[in-house]
């Protein structure tokens, strides 16, 4: 030993790099030695999970039906943990029937008591763990639970008792979600909010509307956006009012919901909206007067092919091209119109469509004169109208050009 130090002392300064040296050799053996222990470890407890895990499925049906004692895994939390997780996981894809057997097994077995304490009593991402997990065995007895947590003053939390109120899908869930919305404002990113309220209210969308009247300018943005995907033939002219509303989204939300009303009531409120300064409260307009395919829609949708955004013109033409009634005298109207985007957006609905033969056909059937067949064929073969519409027809252009 006293050689070896005899050794250091005679190298003088360069000891202190053969010292630094060697203890990073050691400092990497010990982590490459922790490394290598951690992945046996690891390796023995995934393979004992996976065994555990096979032990369990094996014996489904005798655990979901309460055969199997609850004690036999209850009182050790790896198997509490597996059993948890497997009975959520199979909420994912399980029809009534079997959802219903799977809360009734939760129910009695105490996990989801178990969830609701977890939610109420921890905290950090145990807690946010626990809210997601509640939401998803869709107990209405949790929803308690999942409101305390919307009111926890950290956003994480926050955002976790959105989406767990969100995977219950019922209306009373969307209930908690709104009255707190109505209470605090839009204090969490619209995105989660709004996927949240669609999948709660899709069963009831009648629940947003006394929330569309009072709420703050932001909130009814985001509620007007959750109508209007979830408007229903339920809703009724109750939805009429929201035409003339200063927001856009409701707007578009009132004209959605009227493709359900009777074409009488509807096509002369969805005309107005197909007016409308917002590109995509015309759009919506046009589909729904599409879907109304009464004869009296036909103007506006025609109306629609001149539109200045494209995917009104499109959607005009598809609407157009879908109507039951005969094609002919449809063209003669889009050709007069001398309008070249709305022609080629009508061409290419026919086109996809495929119904141009079909047109044709019509055409050489129709009781017209030779030139007036020669004309609309041409049209149709060409896309491009006849040779006496094209002044007017590029006016139309430089026009549609401009807006």
């Amino acid at each position: 030993m006293a050689s070896a130090f005899e050794t250091f002392r005679r190298l003088g300064p360069a000891a202190f790099v053969v010292k630094a040296i060697i203890s990073v050799i050691v400092a990497d053996v010990l982590l490459l030695g922790f490394i290598m222990l951690r992945r046996s470890y690891r390796k023995r407890y995934f393979a004992k999970r996976d065994a555990r895990l096979f032990e369990i499925r094996e014996g489904w049906d005798a655990l979901i039906s309460g055969e199997t004692p609850y004690a036999t895994w209850r009182a050790k939390a790896s198997d509490r943990q597996l059993v948890e997780s497997m009975v959520l996981d199979a909420f994912e894809v399980a029809g009534p029937e079997d959802s219903a057997r799977l809360l009734k097994f939760m129910r009695a077995s105490g996990l989801v008591e178990k969830c609701i304490s977890d939610a109420r009593n921890h905290q950090g991402w145990r807690r946010h763990r626990a809210l997601v997990a509640l939401g998803r065995t869709r107990a209405p007895e949790g929803i308690p639970a999942l409101a305390e947590g919307l009111r926890d003053r950290k956003p994480e939390t926050r955002l976790a008792a959105l989406r767990g109120l969100g995977q219950m899908v019922c209306p009373e869930a969307a209930v908690e979600i709104l009255n707190w919305v109505g209470e605090v404002g839009l204090v969490v990113p619209a995105l989660p909010l709004q996927s949240a309220l669609i999948q709660t209210c899709a069963e009831r969308p009648q629940v947003l509307l006394p929330y569309l009247q009072h709420a703050g300018a932001s909130v009814r943005e985001v509620l007007g956006r959750v109508l209007g995907e979830v408007a229903t033939p339920s809703l009724g002219a109750e939805v009429v009012q929201f035409a003339e509303d200063s927001l856009p989204e409701l707007r578009a939300a009132a004209a959605r919901a009227l493709s359900y009303m009777e074409p009488d009531l509807a096509v002369n409120v969805l005309g107005e909206l197909a007016r409308d300064s917002v590109w995509f409260v015309r759009l919506r307009a046009i589909v729904s007067l599409g879907k109304l395919g009464h004869p009296t829609v036909i103007p506006f949708l025609l109306h629609g092919l001149t539109d200045s955004n494209r995917m009104v013109r499109l959607r005009a033409a598809e609407a157009l091209v879908d109507l039951h009634t005969e094609m002919v005298p449809i063209f003669e109207k889009v050709v007069a119109m001398r309008d070249r985007y709305g022609l080629h957006a009508y061409l290419t609905a026919l086109e996809n469509a495929g119904l141009q033969p079909k047109m044709e056909a019509e055409i050489k059937a129709m009781r017209l004169t030779s030139k007036q067949v020669k004309v609309l064929l041409e049209v149709l073969r060409t896309g491009t109208a006849p040779p006496e519409q094209l002044p007017q027809e590029k006016a139309s252009t430089a026009a549609a050009s401009c807006s």
